[in-house]
């Protein structure tokens, strides 16, 4: 094969894992939002570059932008080349993309096969990644069965999934992709959110390292987990699915949640803006009241508060509604929290399903 390969991703697919390193040229804000998972960013114009290229490009003219964005890309090329590549073998075999039209990543990869390397530009770059992504991940979690972990809130059910996951059975845990726990109080501290492509992309890859033979554990989820949305299909699929329902005693379901959410104990005006979002629905009376539970620290009479009057009402009227299998789930009682306890009970969904 002639290098640099330009090579279309159903060509590549196959092999994608197999490549030394998955190189992303673009720019780091279009990286941020997005990239072939397992990719470095090695942008060849940087965020201000780029900008600054492209209004070249509308505002004089076409050759002046490419004279000037060849200076900035060869600077580039040099440094990430000088920083990160000089050690590797002539047999280290790289996948370079950029975002369409080939401009970016052709630069890199022209310099890296004349090095000697075997690189192999994405044709079509991310926008055809995005493409595939689009088009196939429904179809890919269409082929699993799933198993649904239902349970009120602060039931363990993330906890017990990262336990499954321990012991190689396969996890959907679509709270971690979105890094969110999927409530009004679940953003994490100081870890935002990722975009709604890189959501996908993050269920894309993981589903496609399973195994359609044997069943995907999955938390009942409602279409949204804070600003990420559960493609249709996806939602589709888990709302058919067998349920589990875990039951956990009241204590420990507050212990369980003091422990989740002992950021707001640090920081209980943050605690107390959220909670405002409440006030549509309990009014502001005892949205007050809650105000005053979290300011002078006393989390657990505030957790049971929440529990009893917004997060079990809340879930009683809606997982009977989204879930056709509720009705016939089977009960898996939790004996505590602590990992024996955990492990004890992922040992018995094995073996339940």
């Amino acid at each position: 094969m002639k290098y640099p390969a330009l090579l279309p991703f159903a060509e590549i697919l196959p092999a994608l894992d197999k490549f030394d390193a998955i190189i992303d040229v673009r720019s780091p804000a279009e990286f941020a939002e997005d990239h072939i998972p397992g990719a470095i960013n090695c942008p060849v114009l940087n965020n201000e570059e780029r900008q600054r290229i492209g209004s070249l490009y509308k505002q004089v003219n076409a050759f002046e932008a490419k004279k000037a964005g060849a200076v900035l890309v060869a600077k580039n090329i040099a440094e990430h080349i000088e920083t990160l590549f000089l050690d590797k073998p002539r047999d280290w075999a790289p996948l370079i993309y950029c975002w369409r039209g080939g401009n970016r990543s052709g630069a890199l990869a022209h310099i890296m096969a004349k090095i000697g390397w075997p690189a192999v530009q994405l044709d079509g770059g991310y926008k055809e990644y995005r493409r595939h992504v689009n088009a196939t991940l429904g179809e890919i979690a269409s082929q699993f069965s799933f198993q649904v972990l239902c349970g009120t809130t602060g039931s363990a059910k993330s906890r017990l999934l990262q336990v499954l996951a321990q012991q190689g059975v396969q996890v959907l845990d679509l709270e971690q992709l979105a890094e969110h726990r999927g409530s009004v109080l679940g953003h994490l501290p100081l870890q935002p959110q990722p975009s709604q492509k890189m959501f996908e992309s993050r269920l894309w890859q993981t589903l496609r390292q399973f195994n359609p033979g044997q069943v995907v554990f999955i938390e009942s989820e409602s279409k949204k987990v804070g600003n990420v949305r559960i493609p249709d299909l996806l939602m589709e699929r888990m709302r058919i699915s067998p349920c589990i329902a875990l039951q956990l005693s009241q204590e420990n379901r507050i212990k369980l949640l003091v422990e989740d959410y002992a950021h707001f104990i640090a920081a209980p005006d943050k605690l107390n803006t959220q909670l405002d979002c409440l006030v549509g629905l309990h009014g502001k009376e005892k949205i007050a009241r809650w105000h005053l539970h979290a300011l002078s620290g006393d989390m657990e009479s505030l957790v049971a508060e929440l529990l009893a009057e917004h997060y079990d009402p809340a879930y009683k009227r809606s997982i009977q509604r989204n879930f056709d299998q509720y009705g016939q789930a089977r009960i898996l009682e939790l004996t505590g929290i602590d990992f024996d306890s955990l492990q004890c009970a992922a040992r018995q969904l094995v073996d339940l399903s």
